[in-house]
């Protein structure tokens, strides 16, 4: 494509925005723009990723982006999308939690500047927290009637939940943002605030208080909602959130979420969360029509965005492990990646002194791991060649196992079909 915007149009990127002009003033660069996140937790999600990613497109693109940490806004926290009140932050885990998510936003976006204009991290704590309420009343709060505040969406479904219903302090997030957008175009130039769709009546607030305060043109884009084939939540599994702190989600773990993704929206993820060009995303849009079976968009989807967020050695470990899960063959794997699939099988722990003398019996051990329910159905197991250890199949009923069994003089790999346990011996 011959142009920033036109990329973003093939990525499927803008759903909305205040003034299609916007789209040239892209095209030429210089601009600033920012994103804000709420600090609710010490690591941003995988559903976040889209956001910071736009961020990085901007820079590559030669804007200067922000990315705003709210210090001050997550004190208040924002109603839209949520059908009850949020619990509100203390002190201390306000602090941890910017803590973690700068670290990640470092990781992501480019603040030396070698790739463009440098990214900025700000903090809206840093002129929120001394604002004063009749100051911002007479400022702000004056420039918004009632009436306006109540058809934003984000509001208006909080009021149709009577059980609910919306505090006077979430009902007055859109005002803090919409000032953090005047603070911004003050302070740093700023003229666009991008976000999700979910975003666009807080936007279009912060763009009518900056024209209102200061005359001034300047512009909101929102990208779409990002959602899995049935419709729920992108970054959601029956497990929890998919985070991208790998103290949280390991980077297995977030390779598996990914590449399990459905054929219906795996195009669409590719653009969203890849870097990769248009002809290579085509190319992999016709092999899921074309070879499904083989999902090579899965792969490419799961091997870039691990990379972006956990680096390339990280994503090697996280392909081997997944290659030994579908081969059955995890004793072959090092004890780096073998000691991070404890948290992704089933594991349990025992004292290696179990093993001294004659040994554990493998019978008792597969029992007492739960991948079996009873000492006959590991004998039957046995029989027919299904049970293994360390990828070897049990040769007798009345097998042991011993310290010399040990993977790295501490695991030993059960094996019932497709089903794992690891038992580690400490």
């Amino acid at each position: 494509m011959s142009s920033f915007s036109a990329d973003l149009a093939f990525r499927g990127l803008v759903h909305q925005v205040t003034d299609q002009a916007l789209l040239a003033r892209l095209d030429g660069g210089g601009m600033t723009g920012y994103i804000g996140f709420d600090p609710t937790a010490d690591s941003l999600h995988v559903g976040h990723l889209l956001q910071v990613l736009t961020l990085r497109r901007l820079q590559l693109a030669g804007h200067r982006p922000i990315a705003l940490a709210g210090g001050g806004t997550g004190r208040i926290g924002d109603p839209g999308g949520k059908s009850e009140e949020r619990p509100v932050l203390d002190e201390d885990a306000l602090r941890a939690n910017l803590a973690g998510i700068r670290a990640q936003l470092a990781r992501l976006l480019d603040f030396d500047g070698g790739d463009g204009p440098a990214a900025v991290l700000l903090d809206n704590g840093a002129w929120l927290d001394d604002l004063r309420l009749v100051d911002f009343l007479r400022d702000v709060g004056k420039h918004f009637s009632v009436n306006q505040m109540v058809t934003k969406e984000s509001v208006r479904a909080r009021l149709e939940r009577p059980e609910q219903g919306i505090s006077y302090t979430e009902f007055s997030y859109m005002l803090l943002q919409a000032y953090d957008f005047l603070h911004l175009y003050d302070a740093e130039g700023c003229e666009l605030q991008l976000g999700a769709s979910d975003q666009w009546g807080n936007i279009t607030m912060g763009i009518e208080l900056v024209r209102r305060r200061r005359g001034a043109e300047v512009y909101g884009l929102t990208t779409p909602l990002v959602l899995k084939a049935d419709g729920t939540k992108f970054g959601k599994t029956e497990s929890g959130t998919v985070w991208l702190d790998p103290a949280r989600t390991t980077p297995y773990q977030l390779y598996q979420f990914l590449v399990r993704s459905d054929d219906a929206v795996v195009g669409t993820y590719l653009r969203y969360f890849t870097f990769l060009d248009h002809d290579a995303i085509a190319a992999l849009d016709e092999a899921t029509v074309t070879r499904p079976a083989e999902r090579l968009a899965q792969r490419a989807l799961a091997h870039e965005v691990c990379a972006l967020v956990h680096g390339p050695d990280e994503t090697a470990r996280a392909e081997t492990a997944a290659r030994a899960l579908y081969a059955r063959s995890l004793a072959s794997l090092d004890e780096a990646t073998l000691g991070a699939l404890t948290a992704e099988v089933p594991t349990s722990r025992r004292p290696r002194a179990e093993l001294d003398g004659g040994g554990l019996a493998v019978v008792d051990v597969a029992v007492e791991a739960g991948l079996v329910r009873s000492k006959g159905e590991a004998r039957r197991l046995v029989t027919q060649g299904g049970l293994y250890v360390n990828d070897l199949p049990v040769r007798s009923e009345d097998a042991t196992v011993g310290r010399d069994d040990l993977r790295f003089a501490r695991y030993l790999v059960l094996r019932k079909g497709r089903d794992y346990h690891l038992v580690c011996f400490e």
